[in-house]
């Protein structure tokens, strides 16, 4: 009889804390990712939730925690070796190069994994032109991928809002990310765009991915994470199943006050 094997531990972030001057902005947060989940992280304005991301992605240093990344330990030191590590983000603001098309901006976030270095890229030595076409091949397939192929020749700043939201997550798919952190893809998006989204999450998800998923639209995030984290004032409030993360008085309260 062939084992069941446990489902692998992709992210586990254990009491990471976070100050600003007399602020505190995280406090002992504490997240397990299995590989598979999309996993939600919820909470009020100012809960702490982009100040997390930036944390475990190298944008800024925790005051305090320890970090795996499957596994393994890792420093988010700098943004680019988390990048190399494995996590790959998005941002609440989109951060395209505007002026570059769909496929050039999808390039950029392959080659965090190219081998060739600047020598093989300024003599165009026939390794650099392979890996280059193979770069290209595979942004072609992402852009297919995440439904927007055929703006791959458009320049990023004539993409439709929700077209470009897709294109960031069609970059950080191109880095072979071991966990994909998503900061509110849904924001500013109208209902059908959302139900795209949803739709593109899904399909990630059926392709093996890992997601850490910030969102503001409640409904979306109970109807699509496996589990929850909820932070309010930088501190977890609640974990678990989305069903009864709904129900906890701390998270009701939170959201809508103690009189409701």
């Amino acid at each position: 009889m062939t084992p069941i094997l446990s489902p692998q531990i992709i992210l586990n972030i254990a009491n990471v804390s976070k100050r600003f001057g007399g602020l505190q902005a995280l406090t002992d947060v504490n997240v397990k990712i299995m590989q598979g989940q999309i996993y939600g992280l919820i909470g009020p304005n100012g809960a702490g939730k982009t100040t997390f991301f930036n944390v475990i992605t190298g944008l800024y240093q925790a005051d305090s925690g320890s970090f795996e990344l499957a596994g393994k330990a890792y420093s988010p030191s700098a943004p680019h070796l988390v990048a190399k590590a494995g996590i790959a983000r998005t941002f609440q603001n989109i951060r395209l190069f505007g002026e570059m098309t769909a496929l050039e901006n999808v390039m950029v976030g392959r080659h965090v994994r190219t081998h060739q270095g600047l020598f093989g890229a300024v003599f165009h030595h026939k390794a650099a032109r392979q890996e280059e076409a193979a770069i290209r091949a595979r942004a072609m397939e992402l852009l297919d991928f995440v439904g927007i192929a055929q703006f791959a020749g458009r320049t990023a700043r004539h993409l439709s809002y929700g077209d470009q939201r897709r294109l960031e997550i069609a970059r950080a798919l191109a880095t072979d990310p071991q966990l994909l952190a998503l900061d509110e893809p849904a924001a500013g998006m109208n209902a059908t765009e959302k139900l795209g989204l949803r739709e593109l999450l899904v399909k990630i998800k059926a392709e093996g991915k890992t997601i850490l998923l910030i969102e503001h639209d409640v409904k979306l995030v109970m109807g699509l994470c496996d589990r929850i984290t909820v932070l309010d004032y930088g501190k977890p409030i609640a974990e678990g199943v989305p069903a009864d993360v709904q129900k906890n008085p701390a998270v009701i309260e939170a959201y809508l006050g103690g009189s409701h």
